[in-house]
């Protein structure tokens, strides 16, 4: 059975708001609140503090992964008070021990001592098209979710709080190689967290990132990605998964495919790749990026 950790961020949002001073506000943020992480951050080379003025650090890496920015006080005090009226905290830490106790059920390991969770806030604009919400739970150990909350994504905090864990469970038995990573391996990885999450969660809890496609969007989607299932380094892929929209935001080359296409058309993969060989979520999980876009018949 895997130890926990969640983080009281809220109580953390709580002092980081009556910082007045920027820098010691930024200060707050990294030696505070993104100490624990510092592993996770070291791990995809984000320092905690950049050695020259205003450089690359956590303070950087976390705006570009849709935190809302130390300085916004309006945002974070609203998103603070509806997470604490939705009783999120709670929410959140119920969803992890259920993970946890699913996993377990099904002879699965994470890779780490202890799993550390923290729930953040999130700047609304920079992840509308993903209404709002996100996560990140691609090393072992480590599952943070960020969010700024609305009516539609509240009820999904359990469901990517899955998608994440799912991610944990992956990359404890394969490894993620940043730059050999394929467009197959990448929608795999995505279509088996977001297949978890409908596993535990239920369909209707499924992200935006899956279900804001129609059927022709799709099909088109899986006719494109089929052709570039072993395109490989993280930029080329992410064109892929992302989607021209966030590719344009990210400065990566838009291709001519809808929002997270790649996302959709994987979890499609996994689904198909389960039913047609009579395989549980577990079981999917531990299978290869080879078995399950062969078994799935989508391409062929």
């Amino acid at each position: 059975m895997n130890a926990y950790e969640v983080m009281d961020t809220l109580s953390q949002y709580g002092e980081l708001l009556e910082i007045r001073d920027l820098e010691k506000r930024k200060d707050y943020f990294r030696y505070e609140m993104m100490e624990p992480f510092k592993q996770m951050w070291n791990l995809i080379n984000v320092p905690i503090k950049a050695k020259q003025q205003n450089g690359y650090d956590v303070i950087m890496a976390s705006k570009m992964l849709g935190f809302a920015d130390v300085s916004d006080d309006e945002n974070i005090r609203e998103g603070l008070s509806i997470l604490r009226e939705n009783n999120s905290y709670a929410v959140a830490e119920n969803a992890l021990k259920n993970c946890i106790a699913k996993a377990n059920n099904a002879g699965l390991k994470i890779n780490a001592d202890e799993i550390k969770f923290g729930l953040y806030i999130s700047d609304p604009e920079k992840l509308k098209l993903q209404k709002g919400y996100t996560g990140f739970g691609g090393i072992p150990g480590f599952i943070t979710v960020n969010i700024y909350p609305n009516d539609y994504n509240l009820p999904k905090i359990p469901a990517v709080i899955a998608h994440e864990f799912n991610h944990n469970i992956r990359f404890s038995y394969f490894d993620w190689d940043h730059g050999n990573v394929t467009v197959g391996d990448y929608l795999v990885i995505e279509g088996l967290a977001e297949s978890f999450a409908k596993e535990l969660y239920g369909t209707e809890q499924i992200g935006p990132w899956v279900t804001n496609m129609d059927k022709e969007e799709l099909k088109y989607s899986i006719d494109v990605i089929g052709e570039a299932l072993d395109i490989k380094g993280f930029a080329e892929v992410s064109s892929y998964m992302f989607g021209d929209e966030i590719a344009a935001q990210e400065g990566y080359q838009p291709i001519g495919l809808p929002f997270c296409a790649g996302y959709a058309v994987g979890y499609k993969t996994v689904q198909s790749f389960m039913k047609k060989n009579n395989k549980t979520i577990y079981e999917a999980t531990l299978a290869s990026t080879d078995e399950i876009i062969n078994g799935s018949e989508l391409f062929s």
